[in-house]
């Protein structure tokens, strides 16, 4: 233990250090560094929380990466057919950073009962979709199965189901139109088996999950033919380096685009949220270090003679220097801890009691989601402490002008 810090560890623990004149100014430092700690942690995780369950919702219902037809890019009906024989599938191997890959056909019709109708997308799937993204919206029943022969099992939204009046088991009447076959429309009746709710309003009011076959007997479509494809990607941070990537790699009459680009304004709303986070960030670690600035040139105010009397038994200005940052760090740690434990005790209480709620027809969320990793939360604080410290160095730079003769006489 070096002399410095032992000096810095005597000043905190002594009786008269708590007591003194800048007692009340240290706590309000700590208080100002737990507060400015806690409105980071809680800024960066529902910022970025809200950030990736949005996408998350989004490749729900799309994929990151949707392959179509160059004519049915901007409409739910699959127009014009795609084989399913593709170098690309069912294995994007020729691009890394690819999850998955699956085959979907979607056909718009009506949901019609004894006393309304609805207009709907019917989104056919197949033996190779995963579940995996919807699991955590089904709020009844099950998921339909459809790696088995042909059936009339469908997953619809909890919106849908309480508009019609649908239950579990009830059987939904659909009629699709048929532009180019004598008949004008043509039926199926469908089997609620699940229901679902993801709180995304734009989805949950016009999609139901059916078996893609039955989309392919209403287009008349082959067994081997769809209405496109969706691509997953492992990291979405990397979503337009690969969608690039998976542009060059399909044939030259197929054309990709990923759901940053569909739904532009939806993400240029999400990238709004990085500049607000820097920006708490930005004035939170200013505030902290401002009150620490001010705690630290009190501290050296009150021990001015114990500054001379260390300058004349022969210390270095560095070395006085050292012993005021280390009683700044310590008080800054302090701020940490207490900011740590209140900041991540609320971002629980949010992450399992869902205490704070949103409108989903401005957040598209029905909670404050929140993200919490161990990663961001050990970078923020070692972040602030060093700020914080970098700032003390210029204010510390006032003990080089304190004269020992003038200290030691100073009262």
């Amino acid at each position: 233990m070096n002399f410095e810090f032992f000096i810095a560890r005597r000043i905190v623990a002594s009786k008269d250090y708590k007591s003194s004149v800048s007692a009340p100014i240290i706590k309000i430092a700590i208080a100002a560094i737990a507060l400015g700690v806690t409105i980071m942690l809680v800024s960066i995780a529902t910022g970025v929380g809200l950030q990736k369950k949005i996408h998350e919702k989004v490749s729900a219902f799309n994929g990151d990466i949707i392959i179509t037809n160059f004519d049915s890019n901007n409409s739910n009906d699959s127009q014009t057919p795609i084989s399913l024989n593709q170098d690309f599938y069912p294995a994007f191997e020729s691009v890394e950073g690819i999850k998955h890959i699956q085959a979907t056909a979607s056909k718009g019709g009506v949901i019609r009962t004894a006393t309304d109708f609805e207009g709907v997308v019917v989104k056919g799937l197949g033996a190779d979709f995963d579940w995996q993204y919807f699991e955590e919206y089904l709020v009844e029943g099950r998921t339909p199965v459809f790696t088995e022969k042909l059936n009339d099992e469908i997953l619809i939204s909890q919106y849908l189901a309480n508009r019609l009046q649908f239950s579990l088991g009830d059987k939904v009447s659909t009629f699709f139109l048929q532009e180019n076959s004598e008949r004008k429309t043509r039926s199926r009746g469908f089997t609620v088996v699940g229901i679902y709710s993801s709180g995304f309003q734009q989805f949950d009011e016009q999609f139901l999950l059916a078996d893609i076959r039955h989309v392919q007997r209403l287009n008349n479509w082959e067994k081997d033919q769809v209405g496109g494809f969706e691509v997953f990607v492992e990291d979405f941070g990397d979503i337009q380096e690969v969608g690039n990537e998976v542009y060059s790699a399909t044939p030259s009459h197929l054309d990709s685009l990923t759901i940053r680009d569909k739904y532009y304004v939806i993400f240029e709303w999400l990238d709004l949220f990085d500049f607000n986070i820097v920006l708490i960030i930005g004035i939170m670690i200013l505030i902290a270090g401002i009150n620490m600035i001010t705690a630290l040139l009190v501290l050296i105010l009150e021990r001015t003679q114990m500054i001379g009397i260390m300058k004349a038994l022969g210390s270095t200005d560095w070395s006085v220097r050292k012993v005021f940052l280390y009683n700044a760090a310590y008080i800054v740690c302090v701020g940490l801890f207490w900011g740590n434990i209140i900041g991540i005790g609320l971002l629980f209480i949010q992450k399992y009691g869902k205490v704070i709620t949103l409108d989903p027809d401005t957040y598209y969320v029905t909670e404050a989601p929140v993200f919490i990793d161990l990663g961001y939360i050990l970078l923020l604080n070692l972040g602030t402490l060093l700020l914080c410290l970098a700032m003390l160095l210029i204010p510390s730079y006032l003990i080089t002008k304190i004269s020992p003769v003038k200290a030691i006489r100073f009262e």
